[in-house]
């Protein structure tokens, strides 16, 4: 096992991040110890908020969200996945799985014991925060969901998803033509940089801005983790991941505590998401759920104030 960290003068004078680094180990099965990086930001007997990113981003993304978080008294605690931002890089694409990730982001809650937490997650933080509440619920107070899906592969999401991810019959899958682009570019380029997605999604963006988001990420060997998250997304039933998440949807289905969605009306990779969260979740029923307008997949980086200003909200009506 090979492990790299990407250089710290990398992270020289980032526009808008000017969060110190806190680090902690977190282990799984069969790899060594490796560090994580976190912001931990705010008062430090605040009621916790838990910032989940997810691919090809790191907490740079969520540098607009914090301030409103933080000014309404929350401590605010934003990893960055195995991989990410700041975290230890294994070099070898297959020592990243799916579980894995679970176990590394349950580690460093169970670490910091993190208690009534609530917990954001956006795109890969769902499959994987959600995750680690549904090992773990009785540490988690709230969760707001912002464009995230849980990879199930259930048959009962026909019809509901923009871009289509469920089997069909016994023996088949419908997916999305666009989310199989995606997954093959990862796999296929030479040369892959979050600044072309965030761009392209989000943009146009400030050359320091994109510099940002490339940073962790200075060569090849760098961006093992960042090209095989991608191939973790579980596109058979039979897949390890599908199992994953179709055990964690069976335990929100019984999670009665607050659920919040606050999805954006521009994002079609997640969109119906929405509310297949909020007809399936007991604690979002009744929520007076969000939608954030004039903006793409990448939320935080298009409207980051007003989603910390819904999360900061939904912090102070469920205390």
């Amino acid at each position: 096992m090979s492990v790299l960290r990407t250089p710290e003068d990398r992270f020289t004078d980032l526009p808008g991040y000017p969060f110190p680094p806190n680090y902690l180990e977190v282990e799984t099965r069969r790899i060594a110890p490796l560090r994580m990086h976190y912001v931990d930001t705010g008062p430090s007997d605040g009621r916790v908020v838990l910032l989940l990113h997810g691919q090809p981003t790191w907490s740079y993304l969520y540098r607009s969200v914090i301030p409103a978080l933080t000014g309404a008294g929350l401590r605010v605690i934003a990893p960055d996945n195995i991989g990410f931002g700041r975290s230890d890089k294994l070099t070898e694409p297959t020592d990243y799985t799916f579980a894995r990730h679970v176990d590394w982001l349950g580690c460093l809650v169970s670490r910091l014991d993190l208690r009534e937490v609530t917990l954001v997650v956006q795109d890969w933080g769902g499959p994987l925060g959600l995750s680690v509440l549904a090992r773990d619920p009785s540490r988690f107070a709230g969760v707001v969901a912002t464009n995230t899906i849980l990879h199930t592969c259930d048959p009962a999401l026909a019809g509901q998803l923009a871009w289509p991810h469920h089997g069909v019959g016994a023996d088949q899958v419908l997916h999305s033509e666009t989310l199989l682009d995606y997954i093959s570019f990862y796999q296929r380029s030479p040369d892959i940089t979050p600044s072309l997605f965030l761009n392209a999604v989000a943009g146009p963006l400030d050359a320091g801005v994109l510099a940002a988001y490339d940073a962790p990420f200075p060569d090849r060997a760098h961006q093992a983790g960042l090209r095989q998250m991608t191939a973790l997304v579980p596109l058979t039933r039979n897949d390890p991941g599908a199992a994953i998440g179709r055990a964690t949807m069976a335990a929100l289905e019984r999670w009665h505590r607050p659920f919040l969605t606050a999805y954006s009306d521009g994002d079609p990779a997640t969109r119906g998401w929405e509310t297949v969260f909020q007809n399936r979740v007991p604690g979002a029923r009744g929520m007076r759920h969000h939608t954030i307008t004039g903006a793409g997949h990448f939320v935080q980086e298009q409207r980051g104030e007003e989603l910390g200003e819904v999360i900061a909200g939904f912090v102070r009506d469920t205390a």
